[in-house]
């Protein structure tokens, strides 16, 4: 049972530790956390993370002259480079 469990962790690319912390994060932000969705996209370079959510929930994560959606870029990059992945965070609205 525990080489199923390795397994299912092994498999897991580094991109999907700093889509669920985006994810949580944005979560935590906007109004309405159904319309929030991440696209996750891998290439050779690193990952990028689009973030989807309601027009209007779009300024809550951007934040005044952008200070939220820096932040969130900063912690995004902090794990990615900790797990081994660059990491682009980029706002839908």
């Amino acid at each position: 049972m525990s080489d199923t469990f390795a397994d299912a962790a092994t498999s897991e690319m580094p991109s999907d530790k700093v889509a669920d912390l985006v994810e949580y994060i944005v979560c935590g932000l906007v109004q309405d956390e159904d319309a929030v969705s991440l696209d996750v996209t891998d290439g050779e370079d690193g990952a990028l993370i689009e973030v989807t959510c309601a027009a209007e929930d779009a300024g809550r994560i951007i934040g005044r002259r952008g200070r939220t959606i820096k932040a969130i870029r900063t912690l995004a990059r902090a794990l990615g480079s900790r797990v081994g992945t660059a990491v682009e965070v980029e706002v839908l609205g």
